[in-house]
């Protein structure tokens, strides 16, 4: 399939880039739908065909599928606060539309879906695989919203022959990290992080450049067509070992435990009181932190190696020490522009 044209949506994000990266590197054309504005930084250097167009502008979706053989959707409005319709203007209304052009073009020969470990239940899981059901009832607004689009994409292989294949990462980490890592690393220096539990349960912490790799897996492969793949780093971590690698690296002491039962009995006033308040971020402690912070989240991926190939090839140490030198290099460089903003 090489020299084909890919469009990457999100690639301005972490696992967008990595993915563009990936694709590049393997000979493919790559083909970036970016907002106007768009920090750029993680592509700089690369040889990609940009053009303007964002989720929340349909009318921008022909020119951005025109011509394109695959298209990679890893772009969608994340988060775990805030009402389910602002998640599913994006993450489901304009998935549909954007499917409905790049069918329209009749060059389309594979779709990857960027979707998450996210739609299973909110338990714990022990080796859960494809064949449990998505929860379509949600956690949150990104979660539910984000099953919801798996239904969007299964009609589409169903009635119009779409030739897609779903990949669901876990927790995405690498260079770009502008969330989760930034948000630990803060919360460790004002003193307000914990351990909610004993934290050894399991994470499913996925590496950007793991993820970028089932991606040219599924492109290349007849066989994942129609399918979905849980996809996760080979070796999953505790929270002890998340934690700690990052303490380790900006010389934070490890937080404070609180007991699981303590998060549970106490995130319900939590997150009445920041709803009823109209909070625009998410309070300290919310189900989805909690479900982050204390369940164990190992997903098999068996199906994955099985039919794809697939492998893990970055290990978690490897990976948070690089998407750590980045987020600090960025904090570092930041800092003097803060200066003069406040000042």
């Amino acid at each position: 399939m090489s020299r084909e044209k890919v469009l990457v949506t999100g690639a301005t994000g972490m696992a967008g880039s990595f993915i563009a990266r990936r694709l590049l590197e393997q000979g493919y054309q790559v083909r970036a739908m970016v907002r106007r504005g768009a920090d750029r930084t993680l592509l700089e250097g690369l040889e990609i065909e940009y053009v303007e167009g964002e989720l929340s502008r349909p009318e921008s979706f022909p020119a951005a599928v025109d011509g394109v053989d695959v298209v990679v959707h890893a772009a969608a409005h994340i988060g775990d606060w805030g009402p389910a319709e602002k998640y599913r203007a994006i993450n489901v209304v304009a998935l549909e539309q954007l499917l409905l052009a790049a069918e329209q073009t009749g060059q389309l020969k594979r779709w990857i879906q960027i979707s998450s470990l996210g739609v299973y239940p909110a338990r714990d899981h022990y080796g859960t695989d494809e064949t449990t059901p998505a929860d379509l009832a949600g956690l949150d607004g990104y979660t539910r919203t984000k099953a919801e689009a798996e239904l969007v994409i299964q009609r589409h292989i169903r009635q119009h022959q779409l030739p897609a294949v779903v990949l669901r990462p876990g927790f995405i980490y690498g260079r770009g990290e502008r969330h989760v890592v930034p948000q630990v690393i803060k919360r460790l220096e004002n003193g307000t992080m914990k351990i909610i539990g004993e934290g050894r349960k399991k994470l499913n912490n996925t590496y950007a450049g793991n993820l970028a790799d089932a991606v040219v897996l599924a492109l290349e492969n007849d066989n994942a067509v129609g399918e979905t793949f849980n996809i996760r780093d080979e070796r999953l971590v505790t929270r002890l070992e998340y934690i700690g690698a990052i303490c380790d690296y900006v010389g934070k002491p490890m937080p404070r435990h609180v007991p699981l039962w303590v998060a549970k009995l106490a995130v319900g006033p939590i997150e009445t009181l920041a709803k009823l308040s109209g909070k625009a971020e998410a309070p300290i402690l919310t189900r989805a932190r909690i479900k982050f912070m204390a369940l164990n989240l190992d997903y098999s991926i068996d199906k994955a190696k099985r039919v794809l190939g697939y492998e893990g090839r970055v290990d978690f140490q490897e990976g948070i020490r690089e998407t750590l030198d980045w987020v600090c290099r960025d904090r570092l460089a930041a800092k003097p522009q803060e200066a003069v903003t406040q000042g």
